[in-house]
């Protein structure tokens, strides 16, 4: 998980990526829309002052983890209505939850439901974000696939935390449904069909990471300019800070004690996103098993500890890193290496940390990651 500490580089186009697509019109009952118009009245005179920017915080919750904002007021946007854009933006990042979570009626459990059987006709956005899955699947070799979920309930990490690893028969029988070619998209129609019955979607690796994005467009919406979005390890900054100085995030130590960084980094309109073997996981028998899979074997990646990813977009950077956690450190960097605007700090399974060259002179190294299991 990041750790916004204090505040790096301009957004840059990615090769051969597909820019993110941009919200759909806001419908006239748009959560966030609304949010936003009831801080629309007019506040209290407060007569002829010099302006001066006030530091706002604000929090909520929402897609299963806690989110945190900070922004600086403008002369248009005061404390109130900052806190108004907050409200809103937790609306944002809530109305793509009930698109895309898989925990309750959604257009992906829609999609999984009718698997083998019949295309499922969604929305633009949830199928923009399926596509966008499938070809960063295919630009990394598969190992970041939107359906890992075939093997839920194998492995438990989340509320049903059971530290017994799953039988080797069992992973390989769902083994036979993973698969992103299993996933047919219809541009036309914009429908998605799974083609076979027990292969099953997930944008648990990605609709945070968008979801950071349009809460981010929420806040700019609103006026401000300066601020910092992060949705456990989702981080999005816009702006620097009113005495010019840069948002700064730190990346945790991945066997370090909880709210411990071995290396900050400057950013300025630019996502992080941070993918660790710590968040989920239990050791048995001397081995540590976590919840990033690699959909290949069906077994947690073993090449990395945490990759921390910098990239134009959440959504971008929230893919991305788990694409290079199960590639590991070699394939993983190398894949970085060749998308622009991309850079990345590893910290590989023997604890060595490797900085992606477009981050070099920018890490700040505070000291050698903890050693441990």
């Amino acid at each position: 998980m990041l750790g916004l500490v204090a505040t790096a580089c301009r957004d840059q186009p990615v090769a051969g990526v597909p820019p993110l697509p941009s919200a759909p019109p806001a419908p006239s009952d748009d959560p966030a829309q609304a949010v936003l118009a009831s801080a629309e009245e007019p506040p209290p005179d407060a007569g002829e002052r010099a302006f001066v920017a006030e530091r706002v915080h604000g929090q909520g919750a929402a897609m299963g983890t806690h989110v945190t904002f900070a922004a600086y007021t403008t002369p248009s946007t005061d404390a109130r209505k900052t806190r108004a854009a907050f409200d809103a933006a937790i609306e944002e990042i809530k109305r793509i939850e009930a698109l895309m979570t898989t925990w309750r009626d959604s257009e992906v459990t829609r999609i999984n439901a009718a698997a083998g059987k019949a295309p499922v006709k969604v929305s633009a956005e949830t199928f923009d974000v399926i596509r966008e899955a499938v070809r960063t699947s295919e630009l990394s070799e598969g190992t970041f696939d939107i359906t890992f979920h075939t093997l839920h309930g194998l492995w438990k990490f989340d509320e049903d935390l059971d530290p017994h690893p799953p039988a080797d028969k069992d992973v390989k029988a769902r083994l036979a449904f993973v698969g992103y070619r299993n996933i047919k998209l219809d541009a036309a129609a914009q429908t998605v069909m799974l083609t076979k019955d027990k292969t099953q979607i997930g944008l648990g690796g990605i609709a945070k990471g968008y979801a950071v994005d349009m809460a981010a467009k929420v806040l700019e919406r609103a006026g401000l300019t300066s601020f910092f979005v992060q949705a456990g390890g989702d981080l999005l900054t816009r702006g620097r800070k009113p005495d010019g100085a840069e948002w700064q995030a730190g990346i945790r130590d991945p066997r370090g004690p909880e709210g411990k960084y071995f290396a900050r980094l400057p950013v300025t309109d630019h996502a992080f996103s941070t993918a660790g073997d710590y968040e989920r996981a239990y050791v048995v028998g001397g081995k540590r098993y976590h919840h990033i899979i690699d959909p290949r074997t069906g077994q947690p990646a073993t090449g990395c500890r945490s990759v921390t990813i910098w990239a134009p977009t959440a959504l971008l950077a929230d893919e991305i890193d788990d694409a290079v956690f199960v590639l590991g450190p070699e394939k993983g960097m190398a894949l970085v290496e060749s998308i622009d605007g991309v850079g990345a700090v590893i910290v590989d399974a023997k604890n060595n940390v490797g900085v992606s060259k477009r981050l070099h002179g920018k890490l700040e190294l505070v000291g050698p990651p903890t050693n441990g299991i």
